[in-house]
């Protein structure tokens, strides 16, 4: 029995045990210096600052995937690589929805980093739940990175022809069950996601606050976008460490990068383009696997990276000439 559970433990890790630890003492390390040192008060947080964090963090996730490198090999490095840069450009997306969600509420600008903050703790549990089951999924039944990969395409040619839609948060069924379920304060209470107060009849109850919804309302965003970016991931490497360190990395990341994005979101506007044909190319992949043989990992990390760029790079240009020609005189 014993030894069941060792042969389970390694397989399922992939990697020895204290690989895992180090990684999760990295996230740590990170989230205590964010919310125990930096941000120890509320308080706004500029767009200048938010870009030297997420240089930050993306420096962190360079040299960790130097380290990958290093330890378990170029192809190792090259898969982390184009999983970490999917993954970070299919969240793009997340932050819209975030923004409109922190509108929504009317979340206070001193108070969004520890929405956000809390957020990722969330993101890290749920994440890994999503990648263990998924991985143990694929190792008992290969035949669902297939199901994968079509889910992949035909989410691909959804956004390609334009058929996602804004998400209506005011009629979202958790959050009415929420506010059904939940004595919820008419106001903001500082940072706190729980007080004590009378309600109608006088009694002190404890009682939910409008910002404790929205962390609700932004850790089911973060579950709606991982049905998409996980799969996308598993579709370049099915090791399950080089696809939660790449996912956790690319949130962390993109987190730091909100207040920056949240103020020139629209200037992305045809970045889901790109982001619908990363889609259909990792999904491709799969199949293309099947009757041709594996891509080389140079390659594909070029191809989505080249898509992703030339995303931008588009959407730059064309907002920046509609932004003058829609200048006076």
């Amino acid at each position: 029995m014993d030894t069941l559970y060792a042969s389970f433990l390694v397989d399922f890790l992939g990697k020895p045990l204290w690989v895992w630890l180090a990684f999760l003492g990295v996230v740590v390390t990170l989230l205590a210096l964010d919310l125990g040192v930096l941000n120890r008060r509320d308080r706004e947080i500029g767009v200048t600052e938010s870009l030297v964090l997420s240089a930050f963090y993306i420096a962190i996730a360079v040299l960790f995937g130097g380290w990958v490198w290093w330890s378990m090999g170029d192809e190792a490095a090259l898969l982390y690589y184009t999983g970490y840069f999917v993954e970070k450009s299919l969240s793009l997306d997340n932050v819209f929805v975030i923004s409109l969600i922190f509108t929504y509420f009317a979340v206070p600008r001193a108070y969004q980093h520890r929405v956000l903050f809390w957020g990722i703790l969330g993101v890290v549990v749920l994440r890994g739940v999503m990648i263990g089951a998924g991985a143990a999924l694929i190792a008992e039944f290969h035949w669902i990175l297939y199901l994968f990969g079509a889910f992949l395409l035909l989410t691909g040619i959804k956004m390609l022809l334009g058929k996602d839609s804004e998400p209506d948060i005011a009629h979202n069924p958790v959050l009415t069950f929420l506010k059904r379920r939940l004595p919820v304060t008419d106001q903001f209470h500082g940072h706190k996601f729980f007080v004590s107060q009378p309600d109608a009849s006088g009694r002190i109850r404890r009682m939910a606050t409008p910002l404790f919804l929205a962390l609700v309302m932004v850790e089911l965003a973060d579950l709606v976008f991982a049905v998409d970016s996980v799969p996308a991931v598993f579709a370049i490497t099915t090791d399950p460490y080089l696809v939660y360190t790449s996912n956790i990395f690319a949130v962390l990341g993109l987190r730091a990068l909100y207040f920056a994005l949240a103020a020139m979101v629209h200037r992305f506007r045809y970045l889901k383009v790109a982001l619908a044909l990363v889609l259909v190319f990792i999904g491709s992949k799969i199949f293309y696997a099947e009757f041709f043989g594996k891509l080389d990992p140079l390659l594909s990390l070029s191809i989505t990276l080249g898509l992703i760029g030339g995303g931008v790079l588009v959407s730059l240009l064309k907002t920046r000439h509609e932004e003058r020609q829609a200048l006076p005189g």
